[in-house]
């Protein structure tokens, strides 16, 4: 019997030398900003800026909001060539009286910074030949004092917590909480983020807590805090109960909001909600009486130079003897 060969035709998986083939589609590339690029194009390349820059996460959510309120208003297809000082004024104009929506002066100088901030690296980067937002000043904005404890609410606060320590179902975590942040003035994200390894008790009569951050951008923040020697005792006790492993709060930050405002009800403390702006604002004003050089307490708080003008006179104001 004769035998034969199929063939089967198979095709190239690559192209003949010197032929070009189609596999797959091209990759699509962004085309450059220009002055005749649209406003939601110079949007959507501003972020990607920024998370190249390393803006932190809350940073980048609050100036994409704001763009997108600004997209409400002058058409998204705008020519960025096209767009003037006078369009930007008549916007914010429209945040504070036209829109229909209450717009606090603290978002209006948010949202007036993430004009300035875009229209900027605009600029900067060649794309359009004079910024609009560069004349538009920024108005100061005046915040109210904020709410701190009294004195005697603390107190109560501090013994109700420190009751719970050897209550007949002890909890450490309350007490844990409320005198670190009153010894620390730290804000909730910082709290969140200590690891166990950040608290150094090697000298019982000084415990040192570091705060850190893995963001690079936001490394200047980072500091060394003394804690009380009290305080070590009561971490252990904490730490034996909840079994944290990596950080020292495990839970989600909601859940320690609620483990203060439960705290300051239990405490008989009326009128007012605990919260960790609460507390921190509370710490810093009771460093401030106790004698804090105002340069330190800046530091301590992890404020720049200029985040510290307005918190420091609200702290001044705050700590001031009545009139």
């Amino acid at each position: 019997m004769r035998h034969t060969t199929m063939t089967i035709d198979q095709p190239a998986l690559f192209p003949p030398p010197g032929r070009t083939g189609s596999l797959t589609p091209p990759v699509a590339t962004l085309a450059p900003l220009t002055a005749k690029s649209s406003l939601s194009s110079a949007v959507s390349a501003f972020h990607g800026n920024m998370l190249r820059q390393g803006f932190s996460e809350n940073t980048v959510k609050a100036f994409m909001g704001d763009l997108r309120l600004l997209m409400k208003y002058i058409p998204p297809n705008s020519n960025l060539s096209r767009i003037t000082t006078h369009d930007l004024e008549n916007y914010l104009t429209w945040l504070l009286n036209d829109r229909g929506t209450p717009c606090s002066p603290k978002s209006y100088a948010r949202r007036l910074t993430t004009l300035k901030v875009m229209f900027k690296w605009l600029y900067d980067t060649d794309v359009i030949a004079h910024d609009p937002a560069a004349p538009i000043a920024h108005q100061p904005v005046t915040t109210p004092l904020p709410t701190i404890l009294y004195d005697n609410e603390v107190e109560r606060l501090l013994r109700y917590t420190r009751d719970l320590l050897w209550a007949r179902k002890p909890d450490a975590r309350p007490y844990v909480l409320i005198s670190l942040i009153l010894q620390t003035a730290i804000k909730k994200s910082e709290c969140m983020g200590i690891k166990l390894e950040h608290i150094d008790g090697s000298d019982p009569r000084a415990p040192i807590l570091y705060i850190r951050y893995p963001n690079a951008r936001m490394r200047h923040k980072e500091r060394k805090l003394i804690l009380a020697p009290q305080f070590l005792p009561s971490m252990r006790q904490y730490i034996a109960q909840y079994k944290p492993e990596t950080h020292l709060f495990e839970c989600t930050a909601r859940n320690l909001e609620y483990v203060l405002t439960d705290a300051g009800q239990l405490a008989g403390i009326e009128h007012k909600s605990v919260s960790f702006e609460v507390m921190r604002w509370t710490a810093a004003v009771r460093d401030y009486r106790t004698g804090m050089a105002p340069e330190q307490l800046r530091k301590k708080l992890g404020l720049s130079k200029i985040s510290w003008r307005e918190t420091g006179q609200k702290i001044r104001q705050l700590a001031s003897p009545a009139v």
